[in-house]
């Protein structure tokens, strides 16, 4: 993303904090495929190493990892849901970052998890954050990121009644997995489903499970490419 791009989704998102927290914070009660599979994670992940959730908004994905014994941070591009992250989970870390250049060291992370984060990141840039997410991760490590199903962008001037500028990138599963392969993941499984009515904006939603190599010349083969 150019500075331009995380300015105005960092403006956008510390606007609407205090309501997104409201309508979204105890979202994962009214969602059960999105908790079977984050159990899922946290069954790989727990008792292995530390996990992050990058895009963490309020916590809440954060929350329900750390509730299933995994050690996790949570980092987001805004200051104003990280300070209702830290507020709403005082047991877990929060730091602001952006999920382009991460401030943490290389293959600190047994498990990272991205839900609805990359939708910010323009198409012809998905590839870097891909690369720096696995940067991060250990060997092996696992990667679970969601996002909404479609091969449009949504812009948004207003939002519950707040002025703001930000873009929603909608992908097929299948552009998302050549992403991942381009960024030297190994993708593990593709999981869709239809929108929960009632519950959430009327979109598909895909989850890829993808793991960073075991394998030291697989993933300097990633490297070249």
């Amino acid at each position: 993303m150019t500075t331009h791009d995380q300015m105005r989704c960092q403006a956008s998102y510390d606007a609407v904090a205090e309501e997104y927290v409201r309508r979204i914070y105890d979202e994962l009660q009214h969602k059960p495929l999105d908790r079977e599979l984050l159990d899922r994670f946290c069954a790989r992940v727990s008792g292995v190493g530390s996990a992050c959730d990058v895009g963490c908004g309020p916590g809440h994905v954060a929350r329900h990892l750390s509730e299933n014994g995994v050690q996790v941070c949570g980092v987001d591009l805004s200051p104003a849901m990280v300070a209702h992250a830290r507020r709403l989970n005082p047991a877990i870390e929060f730091f602001t970052g952006d999920m382009m250049a991460l401030n943490f060291p290389d293959q600190v992370w047994a498990g990272i998890t991205a839900f609805y984060s990359l939708i910010h990141i323009p198409r012809a840039e998905l590839k870097d954050a891909l690369c720096e997410l696995r940067r991060t991760l250990r060997p092996g490590g696992l990667l679970f990121i969601a996002f909404h199903v479609g091969g449009h962008t949504v812009h948004l001037d207003e939002w519950w009644g707040r002025s703001v500028n930000v873009d929603f990138h909608f992908f097929e599963s299948a552009e998302m997995t050549g992403y991942l392969s381009a960024a030297g993941f190994e993708v593990e499984e593709v999981i869709e489903r239809d929108p929960y009515p009632d519950v959430e904006h009327a979109s598909r939603r895909s989850y890829i499970f993808a793991r960073r190599p075991c394998l030291p010349e697989l993933d300097d083969e990633s490297k070249r490419r």
